[in-house]
């Protein structure tokens, strides 16, 4: 493992820091809001309500490693400023509550206080404690050789603090020797030096060139990002980003990366997982252990290691609806001779899907997701089909949209794959909670009308 992987901790910053300013918002509440006639317990959910909806409005966590302190302070009032009159607004509907003016006044000038100084010091230590270990770094690389792209090479070198490593230019126009080599062997350089990141001058590839690198980047999980110039791009949607006063073009992977659409992916899941495991399966569970044990023998529930969030592995839970067999990476088909009478019905019915409600719990699947595969599936596929691994870029579902659309099931033929595929990628990229309920309810109804597939 490079440098540049190891001591990775990006990923926790943003969800530690979610967490503080809600501690901060809570505890500064109850304790400057006290003795107005309040329930304490409606007010503080309306408080912290109140600060995650502004908070994902007008992004006030998406805070990188190359943003400015600047526009940091420019997030931290526009949240201040927007949840102070989310506050006053509350009074008028509550004519019993006591509002108090000098309340307000000290929790606010308290809460963003420490928020502020909480944000501004992670900032720093984290640019410092970068510097000085040399950890948390991103390999990148370079595809041009022109003078924008050794602008940005100069700024990585000079800028350390923003943690790139420039490993190296790859061109097919330009021959010098600080040149790797050309496009073509891009791949193979990325892949045994574990690279990050892609910088493209968008000028030096042809639309053929720039469509296979963009695919070689989604299938292996590599950010690519555009340095601007007149080539059009017409793929995907860009934001533009800027190091210094130099502009960068990001191709945003999915709605589904942004950190306040997962956690409010997450909290749908974990209420919706408890209602089932609460008020079905709380029931289901005994009666249909005792159906399985009376039909043949072995344990009632089924675990198999399955691929999922960025093609780990889990285990994936179900009830067991077969005989004992050493053929478990095999898919079930038609009139398959390993499935139980109980086994049936409750494929037929989806039942045996029931206990994935644990792996939702867990945090391992969502309740709507691209389902996860067979790890056999995954070696025959993933290299066949064009943006398989996509799949892989979110969590695995209990249901989702390529089978409440009919391709469930056993796969026939190549082109069953493609066309799951095709919806699980239109999913991630569509991503919304009206979509996710549609979902759920597309799924419930084909249970109740049954479905040709469900063996």
């Amino acid at each position: 493992m490079t440098a540049a992987h190891s001591g990775r901790y990006s990923k926790y910053i943003r969800p530690i820091s979610i967490v503080f300013d809600l501690l901060v918002v809570s505890i500064l509440g109850l304790y400057f809001f006290k003795g107005l006639n309040l329930n304490y317990s409606n007010y503080i959910g309306y408080l912290l309500a109140s600060w995650a909806t502004i908070a994902f409005l007008i992004k006030f966590y998406d805070v990188f490693r190359f943003t400015t302190p600047v526009e940091i302070l420019t997030k931290i009032v526009k949240q201040g400023a927007l949840f102070s009159l989310l506050i006053i607004a509350f009074y008028p509907f509550s004519k019993e509550v006591i509002f108090s003016g000098r309340a307000l006044l000290y929790f606010m000038v308290s809460s963003v206080s420490l928020i502020t100084i909480s944000k501004f010091i992670l900032f720093y230590y984290l640019k410092k404690y970068r510097i000085i270990t040399g950890s948390n770094y991103r390999n990148v690389v370079i595809i041009g050789f022109a003078e924008e792209c050794i602008r940005l090479k100069q700024l990585f070198e000079s800028r350390n603090d923003y943690g790139y490593r420039f490993l190296g230019y790859f061109s097919n126009k330009k021959k010098n020797d600080e040149i790797l080599g050309n496009v073509d062997y891009l791949k193979t350089f990325v892949i045994e030096n574990k690279v990050d990141e892609i910088y493209c001058a968008l000028d030096e590839m042809t639309n053929e060139q720039l469509a296979d690198i963009v695919e070689f980047s989604d299938e292996n999980e590599i950010v690519i990002k555009f340095i601007p110039g007149t080539k059009e791009i017409f793929s995907k949607k860009l934001k533009i980003n800027y190091y210094e006063m130099f502009p960068v073009l990001s191709m945003q992977k999915t709605i589904l990366h942004d950190p306040t659409t997962k956690a409010i992916k997450r909290f749908f899941d974990v209420i919706f997982a408890l209602i089932v495991i609460v008020f079905l399966l709380s029931w289901v569970v005994p009666l249909l252990a005792l159906l399985i044990k009376l039909e043949s023998k072995g344990p009632v529930f089924f675990k198999q290691g399955r691929p999922g969030l960025d093609e780990k592995e889990f285990y994936c839970y179900k009830f067991r609806s077969m005989k004992l067999n050493g053929t478990t990476e095999k898919e079930a088909s038609k009139n398959d001779p390993r499935v139980t009478k109980i086994g049936k019905f409750m494929r037929k019915t989806s039942m045996d899907e029931l206990p994935q409600f644990i792996n939702v719990l867990f945090g391992e699947m969502s309740v709507v997701g691209p389902r996860p595969h067979l790890w056999s599936q995954n070696k025959s596929y993933g290299n066949k089909i064009k943006k398989y691994m996509v799949r892989h870029y979110v969590k695995p579902g209990i249901t989702g949209l390529a089978q409440v659309k009919g391709f469930r099931g056993e796969i026939e033929s190549d082109e069953d794959m493609i066309n799951r595929i095709k919806l699980d990628v239109f999913y991630i990229d569509n991503w919304s909670l009206i979509l996710d309920i549609k979902i759920i309810v597309q799924t419930v109804l084909n249970i109740i009308k049954g479905e040709k597939k469900a063996y």
